[in-house]
Formats: structure tokens, sequence, C-alpha cells
């Protein structure tokens, strides 16, 4: 491995800004064709996970709430697995600046390890995939989606981890990346009274649910193959939001066992999104739960549309005062790498950034990249 880049740890670190995914739903979640899973998603500029980290005197972690506190453990075992892989062990400095809500629906485990992974690597002038600091994160061995969009953004279609899934397999392949149009939005309603299934929970879950019957898994892989993607793609949201929708439905209806019946973790989120749907025919939103929830989606046309339509929720009596609600955009790009200058007064000033493709490499110095 090359050896750790010059460095000042008073005057300069590395930020890594990641952004939160939707997840919305497996093509074959039981391999009907002995490939298991393969999953739609979506990047949002919603919630973010931010890390901080500098070469140090002596190894020190930094939380800047108490969500980033309770982190904290995770984040120290995620370096221990680099420093291992890498066989780098110079003391560093760690600040959680942010974390995403846990077991939410955002991919917040995949988004902090792949940002601590990427600072390590920026920071230690490692050129790592980061299909590679996954793997040697444990992450991905069901979706791909927070991995490729951590690189890229936008709306991704993966072919899941493929039979070799396990403890050293690699990520899924990328099958089709596609730029959504720029005046769609996405309503998140997050329910913190609940969270979803995740661990050793999320895995008895999946092993006890009965198969998905291969007609049904060919059906979602038609929804998306002649719904979804071309609907995002040819500005159809109709097409694109007839596809979700049924998708969404068979998924749901497959899950609910795992979910005290239903297809949403969240009652009052279920609420809300069986209202936002509208007519089945002609559809007012692409609607569904990310994950295991509890959070929901409803993708609308506009932002024009999206205040109409919460008003009138709100009117209608279907939006519970607990759930939190946010209309975000669709992100086009992947997570955000920037060099962070440490004035005399130790205050952290974020200095510059760039936007290469999303094929390209990271090299070995110590400008500023978007991440590859």
């Amino acid at each position: 491995m090359p050896s750790p880049a010059p460095a000042d740890p008073a005057h300069s670190a590395v930020l890594v800004r990641a952004p939160a995914r939707l997840h919305l739903g497996f093509m074959d979640p039981s391999g009907t064709l002995g490939r298991r899973f393969g999953s739609l998603g979506l990047v949002i500029d919603g919630p973010v996970c931010e890390v901080e980290m500098s070469l140090a005197a002596a190894d020190i972690w930094l939380a800047d709430d108490a969500l980033c506190a309770a982190e904290l453990p995770r984040a120290s075992a995620h370096l221990l697995a680099l420093r291992q892989h890498s066989g780098q062990h110079a003391p560093l400095q760690m600040r959680l600046r942010r974390v995403m809500p846990a077991h939410a629906g955002f991919g917040s485990g995949t988004q902090l390890a792949l940002a601590i992974g990427r600072a390590f690597a920026q920071l230690h002038g490692l050129d790592l995939q980061t299909a590679q600091l996954a793997q040697w994160l444990g992450r991905g061995r069901r979706s791909g989606i927070g991995i490729a969009g951590f690189d890229a953004g936008g709306l991704l279609l993966d072919g899941g981890p493929g039979a070799q899934a396990g403890e050293h397999c690699m990520p899924a392949p990328v099958l089709a990346r596609v730029d959504t149009p720029t005046a769609w939005r996405v309503i998140v309603a997050e329910d913190r009274r609940v969270r979803g299934l995740s661990g050793d929970a999320e895995r008895r879950s999946l092993a006890t649910l009965p198969a998905l019957a291969r007609e049904q898994a060919a059906d979602i892989c038609h929804q998306v193959l002649m719904r979804v993607l071309p609907g995002a793609a040819a500005d159809d949201f109709c097409a694109f939001a007839l596809g979700i929708n049924h998708m969404q439905s068979v998924l749901g209806s497959h899950f609910a066992p795992a979910q005290h019946g239903s297809a949403y973790t969240s009652p009052a989120v279920a609420c809300l999104m069986g209202w936002l749907r509208g007519d089945s025919a002609a559809p007012r939103a692409a609607v569904g739960q990310s994950s295991w929830g509890p959070s929901g989606f409803a993708i609308v046309e506009s932002a024009t549309a999206a205040r109409q339509l919460l008003a009138q929720a709100q009117q209608a009596g279907v939006l519970d005062e607990a759930l939190r609600l946010s209309t975000v955009t669709v992100r086009r790009q992947g997570a955000e790498v920037l060099r962070v200058a440490r004035g005399p007064d130790h205050a952290s000033r974020e200095t510059s950034a760039s936007t290469p493709s999303p094929h390209h490499r990271q090299p070995h110095s110590q400008a500023l990249h978007h991440v590859s």
C-alpha cells in the first residue's frame, strides 16, 4: 500500500459528505433464477452523513450530537477494519459531524461506512474504489444501491450480489443509472417513533418469509424495465408512477408478514402514502416504503404538486402531526470529498470541491475531489 500522504494534522483534514438513498424495492428477493435481490433505488438531497478525519498525535473520536455519539462504536469498528486491511495505523482524529437516523430507510449504515472509508483512503493517499471499501467494511451483501449512489447519485438499478453473496462478496453490479427530470420532487415522511428491521432480526425475517413466486418477480422486472426506467428517462411521470406503485404493491404484500401484516412499518406513514397515491389508474404520486422503513416516499411531478398535495392531506386529516415531512430533490451526484483547512483558532473551513465523472479514479494527491 502507498505510504501516508503528507499532511499537517493541525491544519488539514478531509471531510466526506454522503447523501441518503431510498430503496424502492427488490427485483427478485427469493432468487428464482439463482441470483437473489437486485435493487432499485434513488439518491436524494435529504439527510446526510458528514465525517471529518485528520492525522493526529493520538486517536480521538468526536461526535457533534447525541445521534453521532450513538454511532461512534460502529465508526470505531470501521476504522479498525480499514487499518487491518490497509496496513495503515497512523493515529487519527475522527469527528462525526452529522449522521442519518439509523434503521429508518436511508441507508445510514452504508453511508457512514463509506464516508469513513473514503476519508481514510483520501487522507492516506490510497487509490481504492468504493466497491473495495464496501467489501472491506461488509456492506452491500443484499443491495448495491447505497454503494452506487455514494459514487454517482440518480435513479439506480443493480443486479444483485449473486450466488457469491457472503462476507467477501463484491457489491452488486450497476445495470442502469437514469437522471430523473429536474422538476420532480420527493416527499419524505419519517416516523421516529418506530424503527425498521436490521441486523439479526432482518436476517431472521428474510429467512422465514415464503418465496416470492417467479411470476411475481418477473412482473416486477417487467415493470422496472418497461415502465419505471423509461418513464424516468422520457419524463413520463404516469408510466413511472404506475410502475413504482405496482412494484411496491407486490413487495408490500410479500414482506407484510414481517411487518405486522402491513406493507408499511408505520401506520401513520401507511395512511399518508395511501392517500397521496390517489387513483390507481391515474396516480398523483409514486409511493412506497424505503427498505424496511419506517420512512415512506412519494415522488411527484413538481414542487408545486408536493405543496398542494401536502396541504390537501392536512385538510383531509390523513397527516399525523408526529411525522417529519420534507420535500427534496433527486441528487444527481454522489458523495463529496472536501479538503478542510483549519486556522489558528482550529476552526474547520471547507476550501473547495470539484466534480469528476462517475468513473473517475481517485488520484494520490491532496487535491479536492467528489467521490468516484
